[in-house]
């Protein structure tokens, strides 16, 4: 599957140009981002491929210096699942601070 990423989302398309799956991080500052959707075809749902959206968002706004605030109810229990991409987002946490 081939992603293509764009000023606010990451998306791909099946070989009709039909969106087939999708992430959206809309610009909420100079510094913030909103992860506030994540789709993906029902024909290839339970593969790991909103998991895959969600690392790939992740490693884009990290790069380019932004944190995350989740949204999204699957963004939201994607971070909570995975602590580990927890570093740049602000409304998500389930780490232990000790």
């Amino acid at each position: 599957m081939e992603y293509i990423t764009e000023a606010n989302r990451i998306v791909s398309f099946d070989e009709n140009n039909n969106l087939i799956a999708e992430v959206t991080f809309p610009t909420r500052d100079e510094k913030r981002v909103d992860i506030n959707h994540v789709y993906v075809d029902e024909s290839l749902r339970g593969q790991g491929i909103a998991s895959h959206l969600m690392k790939l968002a992740y490693l884009e706004i990290k790069a380019r210096g932004r944190l995350i605030v989740a949204k999204c109810p699957y963004a939201i229990s994607w971070f909570k699942k995975y602590p580990e991409y927890q570093d740049i987002v602000i409304n998500v946490k389930t780490q232990n601070k000790e």
